[in-house]
């Protein structure tokens, strides 16, 4: 018997291109028997496994489209900053990201959701992966959602863990461990059509993650497409939203549901191959 397990990765606000496959995947009838996800993909996919209903997306829905930076990255105090440039600190505090969780959250424990939940963060000393199936949801979320350098880690079973971005972005891996013998990979993409990098630290942050996230994705699909049944859903190309822009959830959302309904038309879940939006490419200006 088959077992499905959605992959999410990570992305920023690129998040929100989740939201719009995941509501595709509903409409089309395409359920996971367990959930899998790194960064902004387990945040996303705690909401999905704790209701993968058309209400529980559209739940998810309203909470991307209210989203703005300040509410994931709140402007550092002054005693953050100069912490920061005296090597004693990171630069935001995590309560407002905490406080984000606790109001949206539908689980208390990982354990609560509907669907198994596998939430992927990285050891702060010796860089390992580590795979979180229960426990309190908010310092889960928050563990793995702490940007090196922006975010302080969260201590967790006594060992400080940060962005599961780090360790496995896009965790496919963590998947076949678990026993799936289907994957479908919800990638974020890239910010491909951008004029220039991002100035702003956090925005340059959130940048170079994706970058690197596409190297080890092309990676892993090739390691592991011939152990298991891999499918990546395309993300949005061209486009031009950096991964701290909050602004565009909507319009993300909306794009890739309607991208992703075609491809599901077209019968993509028979495609295995990789998207040829992941490889290394960029627009040239009109």
């Amino acid at each position: 018997m088959s077992t499905t397990a959605f992959v999410l990765a990570g992305g920023g606000s690129l998040g929100a291109v989740q939201v719009g496959m995941l509501k595709a995947l509903a409409a089309h009838g395409v359920r996971a028997d367990l959930v899998v996800g790194a960064s902004v993909g387990a945040i996303n996919g705690a909401q999905y496994a704790a209701d993968p209903s058309a209400e529980g997306i559209a739940q998810l829905e309203r909470i991307w489209c209210g989203l703005r930076a300040h509410d994931v990255f709140p402007r550092a105090r002054l005693a953050a900053l100069m912490a920061l440039v005296r090597g004693r600190g990171p630069v935001l505090d995590p309560k407002s990201l905490a406080s984000l969780f606790e109001r949206n959250l539908s689980i208390q424990r990982l354990e609560d959701a509907r669907i198994p939940l596998h939430v992927i963060a990285t050891d702060a000393l010796a860089g390992q992966e580590v795979c979180l199936s229960a426990g309190e949801a908010v310092p889960v979320l928050c563990a793995t959602a702490a940007v090196p350098g922006l975010f302080p880690p969260v201590t967790i079973n006594g060992r400080d863990l940060m962005d599961g971005a780090v360790a496995n972005h896009t965790p496919i891996s963590a998947a076949v461990s678990l026993g799936a013998t289907r994957i479908i990979v919800l990638v974020t993409g890239h910010s491909c059509a951008v004029k220039e990098p991002p100035k702003s630290v956090v925005g340059m942050a959130m940048h170079a993650l994706n970058l690197l996230a596409l190297r080890q994705l092309v990676v892993d699909v090739e390691r592991f497409s011939g152990v298991v049944e891999l499918v990546v859903v395309p993300p949005l190309c061209p486009l031009d939203v950096n991964g701290y822009d909050f602004s565009h959830g909507a319009e993300l959302i909306q794009r890739a549901y309607a991208s992703t309904m075609s491809w599901l038309e077209a019968g993509g879940l028979s495609d295995h191959g990789l998207p040829g939006e992941l490889l290394p490419h960029h627009h040239a200006e009109d």
